[in-house]
């Protein structure tokens, strides 16, 4: 956390020194609570790490790697400050969500601060009915208001919620309908509500209907972020609901781990080189891998060779596609193939828990891998991987590249934004769609990717239009340093946007399996 110094009060006379090295801040601090009043305390922190600490006026700059990591340092700052004045200080914290009120005690411990006067003025308060944290507080408000109550709709709209919910608390509660009498055929007239005849045939709450009652993953308090730090720090005391980007990669780990009724086939294809389909291979599988505990393959369905194995982890073997195809006889000689049989093949990649198949990488070899070949190999490993994302190569008229083709699930179309390489994507739609692929083109899912940090928006913005009017849906994905090498991918080394950008990516391509 660095310090920037603005204009500050001067010390009242007789005001205790600030203690050595705490900086402007601790001075302004300890100045006004020798006044004997309470430092206006104010923070803000970003998703980028960044943010500011504000006591009355004098502002502090917060720089860390993370949300969460920001939030932490301005909660242990505060709480240095909180020791210095001997008593707890109240802060208001502001993240993407809203303003949350925080009393911030001289040992690190966090806790809500005081209910009183702070519902009127849109802030939102650890277990009041905006942001509910204890059994029995209010549902979580659909949306807060900002500002002074009255001075914006959100307020008006709030204060009248609010006036509404204790109007339907005064009201009487009007007894619980009864069956009718015999007297009363039916109970026409009468106001009241037929209770259900009770029958031996009625059915009874099941083992699965218990279970169908559990929330969705994407309940549940925050994780990550400021939140999520605020909820360990309390020691889950105060367990706020994830903010905006929790919830929406909650959403989309959910979409990738969904059930599958059998082995799917994703087909990752661009005719032209250096279009990313390595690349998006490689990520796919351990996005896949990652949140589905493996049975995940990679394979790099090329004629002769390609790169996915020189961007993989190194293996004990330099075996491949073209190995495991000779293989096969005797493999199944003895009347199946069991999945260890494939680790003399394939090339495990530990952390991201996804196995790789390489095509042939012998300079000498002139082997070619045709249709044939990738429909024996298709069938044996549909029995072992429930994901396999191939990555396809660049000669539209092979054989294999045609068969990959014939058994995909879905497709996804690869370009770099720059023209050369998304006019290719676009020739190979209108290829597939001469062909019969129609209904596979419209499935499609088009991936993006930034080429440099900096993006010639204008030309994105076209291929948004183009290949979106073609293809289900068009994802961008950022630039990212760690993949400019060529070397292997190192999911772990990878900028989080990135990260969660496959995330999303993967989600969406998961929703049409």
């Amino acid at each position: 956390m660095t310090e920037r110094t603005g204009e500050q009060p001067p010390t009242p006379a007789g005001a205790p020194e600030a203690p050595t090295g705490t900086g402007a801040v601790a001075a302004v601090t300890m100045a006004v609570t020798a006044a004997g009043r309470t430092p206006t305390i104010r923070a803000e922190v970003r998703d980028d790490g960044t943010g500011e600490l504000t006591v009355d006026g004098v502002v502090q700059q917060v720089r860390a790697g993370s949300l969460a990591e920001a939030g932490a340092a301005v909660t242990a700052r505060i709480a240095e400050l909180a020791a210095a004045s001997g008593h707890a200080l109240p802060a208001e914290i502001r993240d993407s969500d809203g303003l949350w009120s925080l009393l911030i005690h001289p040992d690190g411990t966090v806790d809500e601060a005081p209910r009183v006067g702070l519902e009127t003025e849109g802030v939102r308060v650890p277990g009041s009915a905006a942001a509910p944290s204890r059994p029995g507080a209010g549902a979580p408000a659909t949306s807060t208001a900002s500002g002074r109550a009255g001075s914006s709709p959100a307020a008006t709209a709030s204060a009248s919620a609010t006036s509404a919910a204790t109007a339907a608390q005064a009201a009487p509660v009007a007894p619980a309908a009864t069956a009718p009498s015999a007297g009363t055929a039916g109970g026409a007239g009468t106001g009241r509500r037929e209770a259900p005849p009770v029958s031996g045939s009625l059915a009874l709450p099941t083992l699965d209907d218990l279970l169908a009652t559990r929330h969705p993953a994407v309940d549940g308090p925050a994780e990550e972020g400021w939140r999520g730090t605020v909820r360990r720090l309390t020691g889950g005391r105060w367990a706020p609901h994830p903010g905006p980007a929790e919830r929406r990669r909650r959403g989309e780990v959910a979409s990738v781990r969904r059930s599958l009724d059998g082995p799917r086939t994703i087909v990752v294809l661009n005719p032209k080189g250096g279009a990313h389909k390595t690349t998006a291979t490689m990520l796919l599988a351990a996005t896949f891998g990652l949140q589905r505990g493996g049975y995940t393959l990679a394979w790099d369905n090329n004629e002769t060779r390609g790169t996915l194995g020189w961007r993989s982890s190194h293996a004990d073997h330099t075996r491949t596609a073209v190995d495991l195809l000779h293989a096969l006889p005797s493999l199944t000689a003895r009347g199946t193939v069991r999945i260890g049989d494939l680790d003399q093949f394939v090339r495990t990649q530990p952390t991201e828990q996804f196995d790789v198949l390489a095509s042939d990488e012998d300079a000498a070899s002139a082997a070619l891998f045709d249709a044939r070949s990738f429909s024996e190999l298709h069938s044996i490993l549909s029995r072992f991987y429930r994901v396999l994302v191939v990555d396809t190569g660049n000669n539209m008229r092979a054989s294999n590249w045609q068969a990959a083709i014939d058994v995909a699930d879905q497709l996804v179309i690869v370009s770099t934004i720059r023209e050369d390489t998304a006019q290719s994507a676009a020739w190979a739609i209108d290829a597939l769609r001469a062909t019969g692929h129609d209904e596979a083109v419209r499935r499609a899912v088009t991936v993006l990717s930034a080429p440099d940090a900096k993006v010639d928006k204008e030309l994105r913005n076209r291929l948004r239009a183009h290949f979106g009017a073609l293809t289900r849906d068009v994802v961008d994905v950022p630039h990212d340093p760690a993949l400019v090498a060529g070397g292997p991918i190192r999911f772990d080394e990878l900028h989080p946007r990135t990260r969660d950008a496959w995330l999303h990516v993967t989600s969406v391509v998961a929703e049409g399996l």
